[in-house]
């Protein structure tokens, strides 16, 4: 089991293999390594016999292991024995903490996404805030998982978060009363003729929650259905496998998504079985710079298999798979990259993100052509995207809400009209001025 978000999982032990605890060169290559290893052996003993204070030896190894997979790419990490556990707590999608998606960026904490309905959604935290120090304590030189701790704690506590705000001319501080979260991955409801369903992330019980959402809607709003509207807006990702059975809900044949590793027999591909619950109603999928991972997999499977038209802004380009190595008894486990995900087309996302159908802004502050959105490829170290040189750079106007009208949810209105019929993707494709 992998997980493709922000937070992974996956036991993944096929990859064990691959990855390898050490290298298998021979030779001039292993008298090479023997050097590093005496190199390692050598800073470890300085450190511990000259250090200020007395350090513990599982300290020093849990800092040199987490230094040595953080120095990969944004997404790989180690996770010591009480990380691990919480992590598997929250794939069950029930944990502690103020909800909140989040990567290390520049020495910060940048917000992903707040998760729907926890302390950190109410409190307004926003996608692309940053987090300059937790309860007065600066969070630079601090790891990510000691920051995580620091942000975790027993459920009517409080913590509070100095934040960093683009537009805002000084930080300022949140204060946020800590809540055991309870993730509810699917809600919906409907909008007239059309349901209306928002998956929030992908956890073990998303694909159960889109399953009922359907059989729900079919009842309530009986034949004269008029089709769906997905909303993965902000939703920051999750289990691979819940992201393929979401993807083959709506398909009846075809690849869904495959991952191609390091080596040729790393590759898999996922197809869709026949069926779709929807019974082949029209489907929009609603997308913005928080959508990332496994939402970017159902979006750009469903968008390649022009099973649904694609509307928002661009997303986030996290096109890596992470897979959990458990690292022996007690030990904790690494997080590492160890594949890229392409969509059915054989085309990589990564540090590019799903380009909507048709591109509609929520607000006028969103500018397409300064390209100023959360994105994989704003984050040091990103996998480059190979195949991003080939592409061909789509030119399009942005569709925004007009000018003196106050619309409460632009990008939702939108979608429903489509669904509706007034607007078709050849309007859309043309120079928008007023909607």
């Amino acid at each position: 089991m992998k997980r493709l978000g922000f937070v992974a999982l996956g036991m993944g032990l096929g990859f064990i293999t691959a990855v390898g605890l050490l290298p298998q060169a021979q030779g001039a290559n292993n008298s090479n390594i023997y050097k590093q290893f005496d190199l390692f052996s050598d800073a470890y003993e300085k450190v511990r016999e000259n250090y200020v204070r007395p350090v513990q030896d599982n300290e020093l190894m849990s800092g040199a292991i987490e230094g040595m997979v953080a120095g990969l790419d944004p997404h790989s990490s180690y996770m010591d024995p009480k990380a691990f556990q919480d992590m598997q707590i929250q794939t069950k999608g029930e944990f502690g903490g103020i909800g909140i998606e989040v990567t290390m960026e520049d020495g910060l904490i940048k917000v992903i996404s707040p998760i729907d309905d926890t302390p950190a959604a109410k409190a307004g935290l926003k996608t692309g805030d940053f987090i300059a120090a937790i309860n007065g304590d600066s969070i630079q030189g601090m790891g990510l998982n000691d920051a995580l701790d620091k942000m975790r704690g027993p459920a009517g506590t409080k913590v509070t978060l100095t934040v960093l705000r683009q537009g805002e001319k000084k930080p300022f501080d949140v204060q946020l009363a800590r809540a055991v979260i309870h993730v509810d991955s699917v809600k919906w409801h409907r909008e007239g003729d059309v349901g209306y369903i928002r998956i929030a992330s992908f956890n073990e019980e998303t694909d159960k929650g889109l399953e009922k959402a359907v059989r729900e809607l079919k009842k309530q709003i009986g034949s004269g259905l008029k089709g769906y509207v997905i909303d993965l807006r902000n939703d920051p990702g999750g289990l691979l496998d819940q992201a393929v059975q979401v993807s083959d809900d709506f398909l009846s044949k075809g690849e869904i998504v495959s991952t191609r590793g390091r080596h040729p027999e790393d590759t898999q591909r996922f197809d869709a079985k026949p069926g779709d619950i929807t019974d082949g109603k029209p489907v929009v999928v609603l997308t913005n710079g928080g959508t990332a991972s496994a939402s970017e997999i159902v979006a750009g499977a469903l968008q390649d298999h022009k099973r649904a038209t694609i509307i928002g802004m661009t997303s986030f380009g996290k096109g890596s798979v992470q897979t959990i190595i458990p690292l022996g008894e007690g030990g904790g486990a690494l997080r590492l990259t160890t594949a890229r995900y392409y969509t059915p087309s054989g085309r990589s996302i990564q540090a590019e993100g799903i380009v909507p159908t048709i591109l509609v802004a929520q607000g006028a502050e969103e500018n397409l052509t300064k390209l100023d959105r959360p994105s994989e490829a704003d984050l040091p170290g990103h996998l480059i995207n190979e195949d991003a040189a080939k592409a061909k750079k789509l030119e399009a106007s942005v569709i925004r809400p007009p000018a003196g009208k106050k619309i409460d949810d632009f990008q939702l209105s939108y979608a429903l009209d489509f669904l509706h019929g007034k607007v078709t993707v050849a309007q859309a494709k043309a120079p928008a001025t007023a909607h």
